[in-house]
């Protein structure tokens, strides 16, 4: 099931929300890329893309495209002051040796303990895995950004992944059109909900359980 604009950028607004200043993150393709387009009053944050740059800035505005600027899904991007440029080997070097603070990614299914499922469906054809693994396993905060049903309307959020996993125990926080879970060693917690949906709503929709925050914020 597809998701309207403003619930992916309402999605993409609370994970920037996760981003504080100084931090090197990267971001992944779909709804983690409406990120950059959410940031306030952050201006020393620095966004890495495996293909190749560190210093990432907002999408440009229609007309204003640079052909030879592009994130590691293709669309165009802005760079930052300060931004750099290397090949794609120092660009997953810098994943696998931890020096990502942040990554943010879109996901097929994520199991109450924190697996991910990213990077297949059986039978469907994709280009490659990319640096779904390491940026999973290496990033020092991993957050999933995704709707919360698939497009069978069923819950992406589950007690075991059923598709191949891209890696295991590795979820801090799940942001879906639905609310916030956090991963615990205690299970998932449901922090946030978003309007018009209720506890009640997400209880039956969610396939994995979770228990409720007593500090649950209300996110119009």
């Amino acid at each position: 099931m597809g998701m309207a604009i403003e619930d992916r950028n309402r999605i993409a607004k609370r994970a920037a929300a996760e981003i504080e200043d100084g931090m090197v993150v990267n971001l992944g393709i779909g709804i983690p890329s409406l990120v950059l387009n959410h940031l306030q009053n952050k201006n020393n944050i620095m966004f890495h893309s495996e293909n190749g740059i560190i210093g990432m800035g907002p999408s440009p505005k229609k007309g204003e495209e640079d052909e030879n600027l592009c994130n590691a899904a293709g669309y165009p991007v802005t760079i930052r002051k300060g931004a750099s440029y290397f090949d794609s080997t120092i660009a997953f070097a810098i994943a696998r040796r931890e020096k990502l603070d942040v990554t943010i990614l879109g996901a097929l299914e994520v199991s109450e303990t924190g697996d991910i499922a990213n990077w297949i469906v059986p039978g469907n054809r994709v280009p490659g895995m990319g640096g779904a693994m390491e940026l999973a396993k290496k990033a020092k905060k991993v957050i999933v950004v995704m709707s919360h049903f698939d497009k069978y309307g069923n819950s992406k959020i589950v007690p075991s992944c059923s598709l191949p996993l891209t890696a295991s125990s590795c979820v801090d926080l799940i942001i879906t059109n639905v609310g916030v879970f956090h991963v615990t060693k205690n299970g998932l917690i449901l922090t946030d909900i978003f309007l018009p949906y209720t506890v009640n709503e997400a209880k039956k929709q969610t396939t994995a359980k979770f228990s409720v925050s007593p500090t649950l914020a209300i996110i119009e």
